[in-house]
């Protein structure tokens, strides 16, 4: 247990490094019923959905809602997905999801989340994306439009949500 604990520790202490490169953007999920167990606990493959409401939340702050990316040729799999669990999340909790900036290389770039409810972390985690030409499917460099919204996002000019997902 202790190298497991370490391991934790490990991952949070570098999600702290990349936070300090942008600030964050946050939104607020609503536990729902369909997103637990049956004892009321938020069933672990939820939090990557979590994950995805402050991605395509942060999006629409940019302007560029999701189905508008793909309307401009590119999607952007998950290839790789990571997630930490501190606390248990409960039905009915109000979370605040929040999401940076991560690595980014020739055609994939990253995130780094943290769930909050009030003042105790929930879970924490990553994920990494590539970018595909919807039309031929495969991987491009991101257009410029692309580096735009990374670059406004870098800078902070998102708005966080404070509707309820």
């Amino acid at each position: 247990m202790d190298r497991l604990a370490g391991l934790v520790c490990y991952t949070v202490t570098n999600m702290k490094e990349a936070r300090s490169l942008a600030p964050a953007f946050s939104t607020a999920v609503r536990v729902r019923y369909a997103d637990t167990d049956c004892e009321g606990v938020v069933y672990y493959g939820s939090y990557l959905t979590y994950f995805e409401v402050a991605r395509v939340e942060l999006l629409r702050a940019l302007g560029v809602p999701i189905g508008e990316v793909r309307r401009r040729g590119l999607v952007m799999p998950a290839i790789d997905a990571r997630c930490c669990y501190h606390r248990p999340g409960r039905v009915d909790d109000l979370l605040e999801v929040r999401v940076w900036l991560g690595e980014r290389h020739r055609a994939t770039f990253g995130f780094d989340y943290e769930i909050w409810r009030a003042d105790e972390l929930v879970a924490s985690g990553n994920t990494r994306h590539l970018c595909v030409e919807v039309e031929g499917w495969r991987a491009v460099r991101p257009p410029a439009w692309f580096d735009e919204l990374w670059e406004r996002a870098a800078a902070g000019h998102a708005i966080s949500d404070s509707s309820i997902s």
